[in-house]
């Protein structure tokens, strides 16, 4: 049963962190509250890279970076006022050629059917 429950939640639109769990737990065998804790960490990781060091590059997956935009003028969709929005930073991910290559060959696949 729990099979199938992580199955669709994989074909789901949204992955949440909770099904990245479920997923891990069932594909290594390691108890769930395990994989939690190791999911958790990497993202603790992640993040402190990127405030840190502001790049991250995960061979073979993609290069996550910290970006800073420039401020610039929004409109209000509805009053059509235009506003002042604060230079901030941003996050950006590029892939890497293997995940983009694989990326395109499933996408492609998907498309076939």
């Amino acid at each position: 049963m729990e099979d199938d429950d992580a199955d669709s939640q994989i074909d789901s639109p949204t992955i949440t962190r909770k099904t990245i769990v479920k997923t891990l737990a069932q594909e290594t065998q390691l108890p769930q509250a395990i994989v939690k804790q190791l999911v958790d960490k990497l993202f603790d990781v992640i993040s402190d890279c990127l405030v840190v060091n502001q790049r991250l590059e995960l061979r073979n997956f993609g290069v996550f970076e910290v970006k800073k935009r420039a401020p610039r003028l929004g409109r209000n969709p509805k009053t059509k006022e235009e506003i002042p929005i604060q230079s901030r930073y941003v996050v950006t991910f590029k892939p890497g050629k293997a995940m983009d290559e694989r990326l395109q060959q499933l996408m492609a696949e998907r498309n076939e059917e």
